[in-house]
Protein backbone atom coordinates (compact mmCIF):
# COMPACT_ATOMS: atom_id res chain seq x y z
CA UNK A 1 0.00 0.00 0.00
CA UNK A 2 2.98 2.13 1.22
CA UNK A 3 5.01 1.71 -2.62
CA UNK A 4 1.67 2.09 -4.34
CA UNK A 5 1.18 5.67 -2.60
CA UNK A 6 4.54 6.90 -3.30
CA UNK A 7 4.21 5.00 -7.11
CA UNK A 8 1.31 7.60 -7.03
CA UNK A 9 2.92 10.48 -6.18
CA UNK A 10 5.84 10.22 -8.47
CA UNK A 11 3.45 10.20 -11.73
CA UNK A 12 1.42 13.07 -9.79
CA UNK A 13 4.69 14.94 -9.54
CA UNK A 14 5.59 14.06 -13.05
CA UNK A 15 1.72 15.01 -14.36
CA UNK A 16 2.46 18.22 -12.70
CA UNK A 17 5.72 18.76 -13.72
CA UNK A 18 5.91 22.71 -13.78
CA UNK A 19 3.26 23.43 -10.72
CA UNK A 20 3.36 23.33 -7.72
CA UNK A 21 1.81 20.67 -6.00
CA UNK A 22 0.14 20.13 -2.81
CA UNK A 23 -1.04 17.38 -0.66
CA UNK A 24 -4.88 17.35 0.49
CA UNK A 25 -4.15 16.42 3.92
CA UNK A 26 -4.71 20.30 4.45
CA UNK A 27 -7.71 20.96 2.60
CA UNK A 28 -8.83 16.70 3.04
CA UNK A 29 -11.73 17.65 4.87
CA UNK A 30 -12.89 19.82 2.09
CA UNK A 31 -12.93 17.03 -0.08
CA UNK A 32 -14.31 14.64 2.23
CA UNK A 33 -17.15 16.40 3.24
CA UNK A 34 -18.16 16.66 -0.35
CA UNK A 35 -17.86 20.74 -0.83
CA UNK A 36 -16.60 22.08 -3.76
CA UNK A 37 -13.39 23.14 -3.86
CA UNK A 38 -12.38 27.18 -4.57
CA UNK A 39 -12.15 27.93 -8.48
CA UNK A 40 -8.40 28.98 -7.64
CA UNK A 41 -7.83 24.88 -6.71
CA UNK A 42 -7.30 22.33 -9.25
CA UNK A 43 -8.04 19.00 -8.02
CA UNK A 44 -5.77 16.04 -8.84
CA UNK A 45 -6.65 12.46 -7.79
CA UNK A 46 -4.26 9.77 -8.44
CA UNK A 47 -6.65 5.89 -8.74
CA UNK A 48 -4.62 3.17 -7.70
CA UNK A 49 -4.77 -0.84 -8.79
CA UNK A 50 -7.65 -1.43 -7.57
CA UNK A 51 -9.32 1.51 -8.80
CA UNK A 52 -9.91 3.36 -5.79
CA UNK A 53 -8.56 7.03 -4.90
CA UNK A 54 -5.06 6.52 -3.11
CA UNK A 55 -4.61 10.80 -2.94
CA UNK A 56 -5.85 13.83 -3.94
CA UNK A 57 -3.49 16.70 -4.86
CA UNK A 58 -4.30 19.96 -5.93
CA UNK A 59 -2.18 22.77 -7.67
CA UNK A 60 -2.64 26.40 -6.63
CA UNK A 61 -3.78 28.66 -9.20
CA UNK A 62 -1.60 31.42 -9.11
CA UNK A 63 -2.01 34.81 -8.25
CA UNK A 64 -0.68 36.43 -10.14
CA UNK A 65 -3.88 37.21 -12.17
CA UNK A 66 -5.30 38.82 -8.89
CA UNK A 67 -2.23 41.20 -8.37
CA UNK A 68 -2.83 42.14 -12.04
CA UNK A 69 -5.97 43.30 -11.38
CA UNK A 70 -5.44 44.73 -8.54
CA UNK A 71 -2.12 46.88 -10.02
CA UNK A 72 -4.28 47.92 -12.96
CA UNK A 73 -7.07 49.22 -11.29
CA UNK A 74 -4.41 51.17 -9.15
CA UNK A 75 -2.74 52.13 -11.85
CA UNK A 76 -6.03 53.73 -13.17
CA UNK A 77 -6.93 55.09 -10.18
CA UNK A 78 -3.11 57.08 -10.15
CA UNK A 79 -3.73 57.62 -14.13
CA UNK A 80 -7.17 59.95 -13.57
CA UNK A 81 -5.76 61.55 -10.30
CA UNK A 82 -2.78 62.81 -12.62
CA UNK A 83 -5.56 63.69 -14.98
CA UNK A 84 -7.20 65.88 -12.46
CA UNK A 85 -3.95 67.88 -11.04
CA UNK A 86 -2.85 68.41 -14.62
CA UNK A 87 -6.52 70.04 -15.82
CA UNK A 88 -5.96 71.74 -12.38
CA UNK A 89 -2.44 73.18 -13.15
CA UNK A 90 -3.96 74.00 -16.77
CA UNK A 91 -6.72 75.54 -15.19
CA UNK A 92 -4.38 78.05 -12.89
CA UNK A 93 -2.30 79.02 -15.23
CA UNK A 94 -5.14 79.83 -17.76
CA UNK A 95 -5.77 81.99 -14.84
CA UNK A 96 -2.16 83.46 -15.06
CA UNK A 97 -1.84 83.91 -18.39
CA UNK A 98 -5.34 86.06 -18.18
CA UNK A 99 -4.27 87.96 -15.48
CA UNK A 100 -0.68 89.02 -17.23
CA UNK A 101 -2.97 89.74 -20.91
CA UNK A 102 -5.15 91.76 -18.36
CA UNK A 103 -2.17 93.90 -17.34
CA UNK A 104 -0.21 93.56 -20.31
CA UNK A 105 -3.19 95.26 -22.27
CA UNK A 106 -3.55 98.08 -19.33
CA UNK A 107 0.32 98.89 -19.33
CA UNK A 108 0.23 99.15 -23.58
CA UNK A 109 -2.66 101.71 -22.87
CA UNK A 110 -0.65 103.61 -20.59
CA UNK A 111 1.90 103.56 -23.44
CA UNK A 112 4.59 100.97 -21.05
CA UNK A 113 6.47 98.56 -22.46
CA UNK A 114 4.72 94.91 -21.69
CA UNK A 115 7.29 91.94 -20.66
CA UNK A 116 6.45 88.44 -19.99
CA UNK A 117 9.52 88.43 -17.22
CA UNK A 118 6.76 90.99 -15.34
CA UNK A 119 9.98 93.70 -14.27
CA UNK A 120 8.11 96.93 -13.37
CA UNK A 121 9.40 100.14 -14.95
CA UNK A 122 11.08 101.80 -12.35
CA UNK A 123 9.24 104.63 -11.17
CA UNK A 124 12.05 107.80 -9.44
CA UNK A 125 10.59 110.84 -7.73
CA UNK A 126 12.04 114.29 -7.39
CA UNK A 127 13.05 115.17 -3.86
CA UNK A 128 9.52 117.32 -4.18
CA UNK A 129 7.68 114.73 -5.08
CA UNK A 130 7.36 115.16 -8.66
CA UNK A 131 8.09 112.06 -11.32
CA UNK A 132 11.64 111.93 -12.48
CA UNK A 133 11.39 112.71 -16.09
CA UNK A 134 14.64 111.29 -17.17
CA UNK A 135 15.76 107.91 -18.06
CA UNK A 136 19.09 108.23 -19.05
CA UNK A 137 20.29 109.68 -15.19
CA UNK A 138 18.97 109.72 -11.92
CA UNK A 139 18.41 112.21 -8.91
CA UNK A 140 20.67 110.76 -7.04
CA UNK A 141 23.30 110.85 -10.19
CA UNK A 142 22.95 114.60 -10.59
CA UNK A 143 25.73 117.24 -9.05
CA UNK A 144 26.87 120.90 -8.32
CA UNK A 145 30.42 121.12 -10.48
CA UNK A 146 33.16 122.42 -8.58
CA UNK A 147 33.82 125.37 -10.67
CA UNK A 148 36.58 126.91 -8.44
CA UNK A 149 38.94 124.26 -10.15
CA UNK A 150 42.25 125.61 -11.12
CA UNK A 151 41.93 125.29 -15.02
CA UNK A 152 45.68 126.92 -15.84
CA UNK A 153 47.32 123.89 -14.42
CA UNK A 154 49.09 122.01 -16.99
CA UNK A 155 51.85 119.15 -17.50
CA UNK A 156 55.21 119.58 -18.93
CA UNK A 157 56.31 116.77 -21.23
CA UNK A 158 59.20 115.62 -20.08
CA UNK A 159 59.66 111.94 -21.16
CA UNK A 160 59.81 110.78 -24.67
CA UNK A 161 56.42 109.01 -23.71
CA UNK A 162 55.17 112.52 -22.68
CA UNK A 163 56.11 114.43 -25.56
CA UNK A 164 55.02 112.03 -27.96
CA UNK A 165 51.74 112.43 -26.21
CA UNK A 166 51.56 115.95 -26.06
CA UNK A 167 52.50 116.58 -29.87
CA UNK A 168 49.78 113.73 -31.09
CA UNK A 169 46.96 115.68 -29.32
CA UNK A 170 48.29 119.05 -31.03
CA UNK A 171 48.67 117.05 -34.43
CA UNK A 172 44.67 116.28 -34.21
CA UNK A 173 43.81 120.06 -33.74
CA UNK A 174 44.88 121.45 -36.53
CA UNK A 175 42.48 119.24 -38.64
CA UNK A 176 39.56 120.12 -35.96
CA UNK A 177 40.19 123.86 -35.59
CA UNK A 178 39.95 123.73 -39.63
CA UNK A 179 37.16 121.84 -40.26
CA UNK A 180 34.66 123.62 -37.30
CA UNK A 181 35.70 126.84 -37.57
CA UNK A 182 34.24 128.90 -35.04
CA UNK A 183 31.17 126.96 -34.93
CA UNK A 184 31.66 125.44 -31.39
CA UNK A 185 28.50 124.20 -30.53
CA UNK A 186 28.88 121.54 -33.38
CA UNK A 187 32.89 121.38 -32.29
CA UNK A 188 31.86 120.54 -28.68
CA UNK A 189 29.03 118.39 -29.95
CA UNK A 190 31.41 116.41 -32.18
CA UNK A 191 34.43 115.97 -29.57
CA UNK A 192 32.18 114.50 -26.64
CA UNK A 193 31.79 111.76 -29.09
CA UNK A 194 35.17 110.90 -29.09
CA UNK A 195 35.96 112.48 -25.42
CA UNK A 196 33.69 109.39 -24.15
CA UNK A 197 35.82 106.54 -25.20
CA UNK A 198 38.81 106.51 -23.23
CA UNK A 199 36.79 105.92 -20.12
CA UNK A 200 34.83 103.18 -21.63
CA UNK A 201 37.73 101.71 -22.90
CA UNK A 202 39.95 101.71 -20.00
CA UNK A 203 37.47 100.65 -17.74
CA UNK A 204 36.66 97.92 -19.71
CA UNK A 205 40.35 97.02 -20.19
CA UNK A 206 40.71 97.25 -15.92
CA UNK A 207 37.37 95.46 -15.67
CA UNK A 208 38.82 92.43 -17.87
CA UNK A 209 41.97 92.39 -15.71
CA UNK A 210 40.59 92.18 -12.59
CA UNK A 211 39.01 89.27 -13.75
CA UNK A 212 42.20 87.35 -15.11
CA UNK A 213 44.15 88.14 -12.14
CA UNK A 214 41.26 87.96 -9.28
CA UNK A 215 41.84 90.78 -7.58
CA UNK A 216 40.37 94.25 -7.22
CA UNK A 217 40.68 97.49 -9.02
CA UNK A 218 40.56 99.86 -6.20
CA UNK A 219 37.39 101.62 -7.90
CA UNK A 220 39.50 102.82 -10.99
CA UNK A 221 37.00 100.51 -13.16
CA UNK A 222 34.28 103.10 -11.53
CA UNK A 223 36.24 106.30 -11.92
CA UNK A 224 36.80 105.53 -15.60
CA UNK A 225 33.21 104.68 -16.37
CA UNK A 226 32.21 107.83 -14.16
CA UNK A 227 34.25 110.15 -16.08
CA UNK A 228 32.88 108.20 -19.91
CA UNK A 229 28.78 108.86 -18.54
CA UNK A 230 29.85 112.23 -17.93
CA UNK A 231 31.46 113.31 -21.61
CA UNK A 232 27.88 111.13 -22.46
CA UNK A 233 25.77 113.53 -20.93
CA UNK A 234 27.94 116.19 -22.35
CA UNK A 235 27.05 114.98 -25.58
CA UNK A 236 23.49 114.58 -24.28
CA UNK A 237 23.61 117.98 -23.53
CA UNK A 238 25.05 119.52 -26.55
CA UNK A 239 22.79 117.87 -29.05
CA UNK A 240 19.81 120.03 -27.60
CA UNK A 241 21.96 122.71 -28.16
CA UNK A 242 23.39 122.22 -31.64
CA UNK A 243 21.33 120.01 -34.44
CA UNK A 244 24.37 117.51 -36.06
CA UNK A 245 24.34 117.67 -39.94
CA UNK A 246 24.18 114.52 -41.95
CA UNK A 247 27.59 115.02 -43.02
CA UNK A 248 28.66 115.41 -39.21
CA UNK A 249 27.02 112.45 -38.07
CA UNK A 250 28.70 110.49 -41.09
CA UNK A 251 32.40 111.71 -39.78
CA UNK A 252 31.41 110.66 -36.35
CA UNK A 253 31.32 107.09 -37.61
CA UNK A 254 34.89 107.65 -38.54
CA UNK A 255 36.39 108.88 -36.34
CA UNK A 256 34.95 107.57 -33.27
CA UNK A 257 36.00 103.51 -34.92
CA UNK A 258 39.72 104.85 -35.83
CA UNK A 259 39.75 106.81 -32.34
CA UNK A 260 38.61 103.89 -30.35
CA UNK A 261 40.73 100.65 -31.98
CA UNK A 262 43.77 103.49 -31.38
CA UNK A 263 43.31 104.06 -28.16
CA UNK A 264 42.47 100.71 -27.32
CA UNK A 265 45.99 99.45 -29.07
CA UNK A 266 47.59 102.33 -26.96
CA UNK A 267 46.43 101.47 -23.13
CA UNK A 268 47.22 97.62 -24.39
CA UNK A 269 50.92 98.85 -25.26
CA UNK A 270 50.81 101.43 -22.61
CA UNK A 271 49.03 102.62 -19.97
CA UNK A 272 50.52 105.39 -18.54
CA UNK A 273 51.02 106.86 -22.13
CA UNK A 274 47.11 106.50 -22.91
CA UNK A 275 46.29 108.11 -19.65
CA UNK A 276 48.66 111.25 -20.42
CA UNK A 277 46.93 111.50 -23.83
CA UNK A 278 43.86 111.82 -22.73
CA UNK A 279 44.92 114.57 -19.83
CA UNK A 280 46.16 116.43 -23.04
CA UNK A 281 43.11 116.06 -24.90
CA UNK A 282 40.90 117.38 -21.61
CA UNK A 283 43.58 120.25 -21.69
CA UNK A 284 42.86 121.26 -24.99
CA UNK A 285 38.97 120.96 -24.10
CA UNK A 286 39.45 123.42 -21.86
CA UNK A 287 40.47 125.77 -23.95
CA UNK A 288 38.28 125.02 -26.52
CA UNK A 289 35.28 125.53 -24.29
CA UNK A 290 37.28 129.22 -22.96
CA UNK A 291 36.89 130.10 -26.42
CA UNK A 292 33.34 129.31 -26.32
CA UNK A 293 32.60 131.42 -23.48
CA UNK A 294 34.54 134.57 -25.09
CA UNK A 295 32.63 134.20 -28.71
CA UNK A 296 29.58 133.76 -26.43
CA UNK A 297 30.34 137.32 -24.33
CA UNK A 298 31.16 139.16 -27.41
CA UNK A 299 27.43 138.06 -28.21
CA UNK A 300 28.54 136.13 -31.57
CA UNK A 301 27.08 133.12 -30.19
CA UNK A 302 22.95 133.14 -28.86
CA UNK A 303 23.22 132.61 -25.30
CA UNK A 304 20.19 130.59 -25.55
CA UNK A 305 18.36 129.00 -22.44
CA UNK A 306 19.96 125.89 -20.67
CA UNK A 307 18.72 123.05 -22.24
CA UNK A 308 16.07 121.07 -19.02
CA UNK A 309 18.68 118.07 -19.54
CA UNK A 310 21.23 120.41 -18.14
CA UNK A 311 19.47 121.87 -15.85
CA UNK A 312 18.55 118.51 -13.76
CA UNK A 313 22.00 117.13 -14.24
CA UNK A 314 24.10 119.92 -13.05
CA UNK A 315 21.36 121.13 -10.31
CA UNK A 316 21.74 124.61 -12.05
CA UNK A 317 19.27 127.30 -11.02
CA UNK A 318 15.68 128.01 -13.06
CA UNK A 319 16.47 130.28 -15.56
CA UNK A 320 20.39 129.26 -16.25
CA UNK A 321 21.53 130.19 -20.24
CA UNK A 322 24.11 128.22 -22.43
CA UNK A 323 27.01 130.24 -20.90
CA UNK A 324 26.22 128.36 -17.64
CA UNK A 325 26.35 125.06 -19.27
CA UNK A 326 29.40 125.73 -20.88
CA UNK A 327 31.41 126.86 -17.55
CA UNK A 328 30.26 123.77 -16.13
CA UNK A 329 30.94 121.67 -18.61
CA UNK A 330 34.42 123.07 -18.60
CA UNK A 331 34.48 122.44 -14.63
CA UNK A 332 34.23 118.41 -15.38
CA UNK A 333 37.21 118.92 -18.35
CA UNK A 334 39.21 120.22 -16.05
CA UNK A 335 38.23 117.14 -13.47
CA UNK A 336 39.08 114.20 -16.19
CA UNK A 337 42.31 116.55 -16.95
CA UNK A 338 43.24 115.83 -13.28
CA UNK A 339 42.46 112.39 -12.98
CA UNK A 340 43.91 111.05 -16.14
CA UNK A 341 47.61 112.55 -15.24
CA UNK A 342 46.97 111.31 -12.01
CA UNK A 343 46.68 107.69 -13.56
CA UNK A 344 49.67 108.36 -15.60
CA UNK A 345 51.74 109.02 -12.86
CA UNK A 346 50.71 106.21 -11.15
CA UNK A 347 52.00 104.15 -14.01
CA UNK A 348 55.04 106.09 -14.34
CA UNK A 349 55.94 105.36 -10.56
CA UNK A 350 55.96 101.69 -11.40
CA UNK A 351 52.73 101.37 -9.62
CA UNK A 352 49.66 99.87 -10.59
CA UNK A 353 46.22 101.44 -10.38
CA UNK A 354 44.14 99.33 -7.71
CA UNK A 355 47.43 100.59 -5.26
CA UNK A 356 46.10 103.83 -5.22
CA UNK A 357 42.54 104.92 -4.68
CA UNK A 358 40.07 106.04 -7.13
CA UNK A 359 38.86 109.46 -7.08
CA UNK A 360 35.48 108.14 -7.32
CA UNK A 361 33.05 110.82 -7.75
CA UNK A 362 35.92 113.23 -8.63
CA UNK A 363 33.45 116.66 -9.99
Amino acid sequence: MMMMRQSGRRVAGVAGLGSRLFSTSVIKGVHESGQIAKPSLLAREVVGANGGIVDTFVRARPVVEVFRVRQYSSTVTLQGETEKEKNKEEEEEKKVQNNVNTTADSEKEKGNIVSYWGVPPSKVANKDGTDWKWTCFRPWETYQADLSIDLNKHHVPITFLDKLAYWTVKSLRWPTDLFFQRRYGCRAMMLETVAAVPGMVGGMLLHCKSLRRFEHSGGWIKALLEEAENERMHLMTFMEVAKPRWYERALVFTVQGVFFNAYFLGYMISPKFAHRVVGYLEEEAIHSYTEFLKELDKGNIENVPAPAIAIDYWQLPAGSNLRDVVMVVRADEAHHRDVNHFASDIHYQGRELRESPAPVGYH
